[in-house]
């Protein structure tokens, strides 16, 4: 019995975001959709990333932030899914433009 986990292909990690069932609720018919994170659900798939020291007190201040100054109770993963969203579909709306291809352009 194989045990070694299957990653998915370039092709299912590249495909276009549309493809995929959207979840969004959008406030007007002709307004875009905008991808949400996906909350307070169970997550069948994990990923690690490593963060400065710095960029995870610049987190954790942040999710102080929405908890007091917003009254939003959050973990950290939220804020980070929530980030993800807003930076694909900023990419996806912007393309070259996007912050995201700005700033990596940067560095």
């Amino acid at each position: 019995m194989n045990r070694r986990p299957t990653l998915p292909g370039a092709a299912e990690l590249f495909r276009l975001t549309a493809a995929a069932p959207s979840t969004e609720v959008s406030t007007s018919e002709d307004a875009p959709q905008q991808r949400r994170g996906s909350g307070r659900t169970k997550h069948t798939t994990k990923i690690t990333v490593y963060v400065s020291d710095e960029e995870l007190l610049a987190l954790e201040q942040a999710r102080l932030v929405l908890r007091g100054a917003h009254s939003l109770g959050v973990d950290r993963g939220r804020v980070v899914r929530e980030a993800i969203a807003i930076v694909l579909d900023d990419l996806e709306t912007h393309g070259d433009a996007s912050l995201l291809v700005r700033r990596l352009r940067e560095q």
